[in-house]
């Protein structure tokens, strides 16, 4: 399937692993001209070679923390306007509620969710002027079932869920979309660190039972999610083809959220 993507330039925020890679790379891969973006020259660099070896289009990369107001204004400066921007920028980490202090609030606030913020009102308007453009929030299914043991970062998926609905609402009647994309829990290098600090010296296989056995007993998967899996809903919801696709929280989370609706 053509996704009609060649020529459309993209920007996704932490994409030099992971989701964020495998984003940069579906969408390459259509004919976008890709942006990645990191936090150091080096793993920039790395991952554009990475999605060069399947692009169809051109790729670079900008080397910027986008957690924070000043990376975000230097991305909006160097690249103007945008015709894809997936904020896939995150980080999450396991911590029991009363070991969570304030400054880990603020800091998960700031980059899961004030990241996509700031870089949707600069691209939007220039979207809506050329009456084309998609902006996605990579939310998860954590924003609905908020997890016990990183409640923080639950709060900031939900935020994503509702700041993409409302954004939503101010595209009505135009041919710009706004959607969250909700992934589950997915294999990808964050999980990794994650899987190291849970699964007390027992085998990933091990571990990944054990998961969805008890701390994800509700999916249908039964088992991670890969990062090209979660890529791929990503890439159609950035395409002219899912045009009718809009203020909605698009789940790809293999069944986790137990609900029909």
């Amino acid at each position: 399937m053509d996704l009609q993507l060649h020529g459309k330039k993209a920007l996704i925020t932490g994409s030099t692993a992971g989701i964020g890679l495998a984003i940069a790379t579906a969408l390459a891969r259509e004919g976008a001209d890709v942006v990645v973006n990191g936090r150091t020259e080096a793993r920039v660099a790395e991952a554009v070679a990475k999605v060069q070896a399947v692009a169809t289009g051109a790729v670079s990369g900008i080397a910027v923390d986008a957690g924070t107001r000043a990376g975000a204004d230097r991305l909006i400066a160097e690249l103007g306007d945008m015709d894809i921007l997936v904020n896939n920028l995150g980080i999450f980490d396991p911590k029991p509620f009363d070991q969570i202090p304030d400054e880990d609030w603020v800091r998960f606030f700031e980059v899961n969710v004030m990241s996509g913020v700031r870089l949707s009102r600069a691209f939007l308007p220039g979207m809506l002027q050329r009456n084309s453009g998609r902006i996605v929030f990579i939310s998860s299914e954590s924003g609905y079932q908020i997890p016990a043991e990183m409640i923080h970062y639950g709060m900031t998926k939900s935020a994503q869920i509702a700041v993409a609905r409302g954004l939503a609402e101010t595209t009505a009647g135009t041919a710009v979309t706004v959607n969250s994309v909700l992934p589950g829990p997915t294999r990808s290098e964050g999980l990794e660190v994650f899987a190291d600090k849970l699964a007390a010296g027992k085998s990933f296989e091990e571990f990944e039972r054990e998961f969805f056995r008890s701390v994800r007993p509700s999916s249908l998967l039964k088992r991670f999610e890969t990062v090209e899996e979660i890529a791929s809903v990503v890439a159609f919801v950035c395409s002219p083809l899912a045009a009718a696709i809009n203020g909605a929280a698009v789940r790809a989370e293999g069944g986790v959220i137990k609900s029909a609706f």
